[in-house]
């Protein structure tokens, strides 16, 4: 079934977003133009509070997470409502280690997560592994934002490949052209659209339904009918899996590299503990967007691929240009970390892999020419994936990414505080954990992060990363005396004088260049 009123207004919000990331290459843009890793991929840190809250709203919140957060509320009930603790933890441990790793890795000109290691540390082996597990988590959230998409163009009677090609191609040729500046201005017209869709949503859906009540009476009934059963409250056995998805998943998220993109970009410390206490405002976005799941239910709505119960929501609910509408905003919410994600994959692999593997760091320009073209081979190597129908393989491969990605934090996060830690102990200590949370999730054949832990004659259901992280601080404690003792190579003390930061010295502006 095809929808051209829908179909029109989604032509014209897409064309508004392209004409916007190519103005975007001349907005802010330096005399000197974009020829420099930092005014490419950060743009040139000049970001401030309102633009750094759009921007990083728009990276964490993403179109999968827009269509798969109320579809997990459609199939399994409260399980699904992790994703809202999840948020709520997430920005006071924001605003506790964010702003000190700005004013480090500014005051230094660090790109990235793997920069900062690499200053902090002084270890190849140890960057390499940061450089490498961030590339390699980003790769499937990047598949996930063209399944998004190509959801949402399937809903509106757009089949095969060529729909989602012509998109991402032109992503493509934007983010080459304006860098970050593209999904930051796209990122702004993407929130608004969004924020219009929820409200409507939140309120007209469950009018013509018959209200809350009745909408939450439907789906306390309907859920235990679904394979496997679900419900509106969380059984004995969920809570323990609930608390530590919601733990596990806080602690990565600011791991990945596209969080560090967006946090790096910023023009002040200040800025970034700004967005700290404003970027809340997006946890209440979700929660009203997780409950429509439960309208679905109310509505009737019914098909075997449950990513696609929000677009048809929409298009039978709302008129159809609003539904349009609609789904141009969730299409939107795709191009944005997408772009994200694409520079930052690009970063740490000009920065921490080929230059790592040159010893040698290039020019600017040629810094800034080989992340153009990475961004472009990411971007396109994502989309030939999704095109080759492994959209279930990429899901798979997320949750094995957002295992992946916690082990970094005893490097990242950790080495930002804590001085006395081991370069050779933080390694084996992200071996332990990728190894144990590569073994757990393999076990589960990748079809679900949550591991049964057996503890003293009883079982656990526990988010896999949790487990590995915790095995990963184990043996980074506990080898770093011992290696201090032996003596192995620790340029710990001598090679970062950045690591006298007070919480009380914090930058709050970027230096003058």
């Amino acid at each position: 079934m095809t929808y051209p009123i829908a179909l029109t207004i989604f032509c014209a919000a897409f064309a508004l977003v392209t004409l916007a990331g190519f103005w975007a290459g001349r907005w802010r843009r330096p005399a000197t133009g974009m020829h420099s890793l930092e005014e490419w991929g950060l743009a040139g840190r000049s970001f401030g509070t309102l633009i750094t809250w759009f921007l990083i709203g728009g990276d964490l919140y993403t179109a999968y997470t827009i269509i798969a957060v109320p579809a997990a509320m459609y199939g399994a009930g409260a399980m699904g409502f992790f994703a809202i603790p999840y948020c709520i933890l997430l920005y006071p441990y924001m605003m506790v280690t964010l702003p000190r790793l700005w004013t480090i890795c500014t005051r230094n000109g660090y790109v990235t997560f793997a920069d900062f290691v690499k200053g902090r540390f002084g270890l190849r082996p140890l960057t390499l592994a940061v450089a490498i597990t961030g590339i390699l988590s980003l790769m499937p959230y990047i598949a996930l934002q063209l399944v998004g998409m190509r959801v949402v163009l399937e809903a509106l009677g757009l089949k095969g490949n060529w729909p989602l090609t012509v998109a991402f191609l032109i992503l493509a040729a934007y983010t080459y052209s304006s860098g970050l500046r593209a999904p930051a201005i796209i990122a702004v017209v993407k929130d608004v659209m969004l924020y219009i869709m929820v409200l409507a949503a939140v309120i007209i859906l469950p009018w013509k339904l018959g209200g809350f009540a009745h909408i939450f009476q439907v789906a306390r009934a309907t859920l235990p009918t679904h394979t496997p059963p679900g419900s509106i409250l969380l059984k004995p056995g969920q809570m323990l899996p609930y608390i530590t998805l919601a733990l596990g998943s806080s602690v990565a998220l600011l791991l990945y590299p596209h969080t560090a993109t967006g946090m790096l970009s910023a023009k002040s410390a200040n800025t970034i503990k700004r967005n700290a206490a404003l970027l809340p405002a997006y946890s209440i976005v979700l929660a009203l967007l997780a409950v429509l799941g439960y309208v679905a239910i109310a509505a009737g709505v019914t098909g075997p691929d449950k990513n696609a119960v929000i677009p048809q929501l929409f298009l039978h609910g709302f008129p159809e240009w609003f539904a349009g509408f609609c789904l141009s905003a969730v299409a939107i919410g795709a191009l944005v970390p997408a772009a994200i994600m694409s520079i930052a994959a690009s970063n740490l692999f000009t920065r921490n892999v080929w230059g790592e593997f040159k010893r040698v760091r290039g020019t600017d320009l040629q810094e800034s020419n080989m992340a153009k073209a990475v961004s472009l081979l990411v971007k396109f190597g994502a989309l030939i994936f999704v095109l080759d129908d492994k959209s279930g393989y990429a899901i798979d491969m997320q949750l094995l990414g957002g295992i992946w990605i916690a082990q970094l934090f005893p490097s990242v996060m950790l080495g930002a505080f804590v001085r006395k830690l081991h370069p050779w102990a933080l390694f084996c200590g992200w071996a332990a954990g990728m190894a144990s949370g590569t073994a757990m999730a393999a076990t589960l054949h990748l079809k679900s992060s949550v591991y049964p832990v057996h503890l003293f004659g009883h079982t656990y259901g526990t988010y896999a990363a949790i487990p590995a992280l915790l095995l990963n601080l184990i043996v980074s404690f506990v080898l770093t005396p011992i290696f201090s003792a032996m003596k192995l190579r620790d340029r710990s003390n001598t090679a970062v004088a950045f690591a006298e930061v007070s919480d009380a010295n914090i930058e709050t502006r970027v230096p003058a260049h």
